[in-house]
């Protein structure tokens, strides 16, 4: 079945998106078609338009959401007509060098920053964000990018699950292993950031240091569970240091995509310690460490891409906390939307103001 449908388009970076009709393509062998009914406003889907990446357009943003399966194709056995999902912005596909070495987060099928899927915008091929296409009224997508989620999961907090909750959840239990008793830095305090400090401080982190540029985020770390916050500037390692007998933070988590928080996030960990990137930043924003600092301090750095996850097993499992109630995520959600006022939310996170804002339709 051919369907119309209303979705928010970008046409050229540094050009505000609008909502614009598109036709989407028929539903084929193993696919699903899905109506969204919520979305979250990711960094990531800023990159797309403030020139930070370079994708092809017209490019339908966003691939935060869940929403209801309402078609699928031959061969779907996943699904059915009425199953609650999130989506999966990187699906792997089971078969490369990475799935099969117990990478699936670094799928070489996967994580391209846009495609086209047959849908079309006055005719014309359009875009969708990492194959999904999102901020959309429905959306069409491979069998093993969704996943069931229990219906007693609100549709917000579903679509959280699908990137920041498990990417920040991910990196504190995937990648950096924290443990009880821990010190941990959180630099950037977005939807990414907050799930971070969100999991640490599940994890048993004594002491969970919140940081960001703006002091409207204090209440929100608070929320989630900082035991303190502190703003970014030229004295957060020494100020980190006095609040880890001088050693400095067992973990630095940088969810912020820049080289400078990167760099602090190196400062504030103690020797032996370990920095986590977790913020996507900008190709020609580089990193500089002296060799001898490499060697004298023994620190480990390395990124999480995507929390270190296999969405499939991984995600069910934080939808079973939500629906149990030791994972909470109403902090995370600071304002609700309609697709046209997403280029506002932009805005707002260009000046570092709330955590996620979630278009609901």
């Amino acid at each position: 079945m051919t369907a119309y449908i209303r979705a928010l388009v970008a046409h050229a970076a540094g050009t505000p998106p609008t909502v614009e009709e598109i036709r989407l393509p028929v539903v084929g062998p193993g696919q699903v078609r899905v109506c969204i009914r919520a979305a979250g406003v990711c960094h990531s889907d800023l990159s797309m338009v403030d020139g930070t990446l370079r994708p092809p357009y017209p490019l339908i943003l966003g691939h935060e959401a869940a929403g209801e399966v309402v078609e699928v194709g031959a061969n779907v056995t996943r699904v059915a007509p009425g199953t609650p999902v999130a989506l999966n912005w990187s699906p792997p596909c089971r078969n490369c060098w990475h799935c099969t070495h117990g990478e699936p987060w670094l799928c070489s099928a996967a994580n391209v920053a846009a495609t086209a899927n047959g849908s079309t915008l006055d005719g014309a091929p359009v875009h969708v964000t990492l194959g999904l296409g999102a901020f959309a009224e429905q959306v069409v997508v491979p069998e093993r990018a969704v996943i069931a989620v229990p219906d007693k999961v609100g549709w917000a907090d579903a679509a959280l699950l699908g990137c920041a909750v498990l990417t920040g959840t991910g990196a504190v239990r995937n990648t950096a292993r924290v443990q009880p008793g821990d010190a941990v830095v959180v630099i950037g305090l977005g939807g990414v950031g907050l799930s971070v400090v969100a999991a640490a401080r599940a994890a048993g982190a004594a002491t969970v240091l919140a940081v960001d540029v703006s002091e409207a985020k204090k209440a929100l770390a608070e929320a989630a569970g900082a035991t303190e916050f502190l703003l970014a500037g030229d004295t957060l390692a020494k100020d980190v240091r006095a609040r880890t007998e001088g050693r400095g933070a067992d973990h630095a988590f940088e969810c912020a995509g820049r080289a400078a928080a990167i760099k602090a996030a190196w400062r504030t960990t103690r020797r032996g310690g370990q920095v986590t990137v977790v913020g996507m930043g900008r190709a020609d924003d580089l990193v500089e460490l002296s060799a001898l600092d490499i060697f004298t301090s023994a620190r480990t750095l390395r990124a999480s891409v995507y929390g270190s996850s296999d969405p499939d097993v991984e995600l069910p499992l934080l939808a079973g906390e939500v629906v149990s109630g030791t994972l909470r995520l109403d902090h995370l959600v600071t304002d609700r939307i309609t697709l046209a006022e997403v280029p506002e939310a932009f805005a707002r996170m260009a000046r570092g103001e709330g955590a996620r804002s979630v278009v609901t339709f």
